[in-house]
């Protein structure tokens, strides 16, 4: 791999992000700047952290770090869209989508983060 974008886990959530971004403004205006924002600011970090940790691969210590933030950012978007769901019941037609697409993306990032602590070699 020549670079975080050959990533899958890369590609898979910044598609997410451009989904979710627009999705999270279908809010109530009073939902914007608080639970919108959160689910923004949580799922641009699942995709930031990828890029920085693979910034830092040479230290496979650091490398793993932001993969698991990465990771929990990735639970924490999953738990904002199932208070979307709930709250705002039919407001984001795709909430099912996106929330299987978070699930999955975070068993493909927990499945890197054990290749990167099994074979990853500076």
């Amino acid at each position: 791999m020549k670079s975080y974008e050959d990533l899958d886990i890369y590609k898979i959530s910044l598609s997410l992000f451009y989904e979710v971004h627009p999705a999270s403004l279908l809010l109530p205006k009073y939902e914007l700047y608080e639970l919108g924002s959160q689910l923004r600011r949580s799922s641009d970090s699942v995709n930031s952290n990828i890029v920085e940790g693979y910034g830092r691969k040479r230290y496979k210590a650091d490398f793993i770090k932001f993969l698991v933030y990465s990771h929990s950012s990735c639970l924490e978007t999953k738990g904002h869209l199932l208070k979307i769901k709930n709250l705002y019941v039919g407001l984001i037609p795709e909430i099912e989508r996106y929330i299987n697409d978070y699930d999955i993306l975070g068993a493909k990032i927990f499945n890197f983060i054990k290749y990167v602590e099994n074979n990853w070699q500076t």
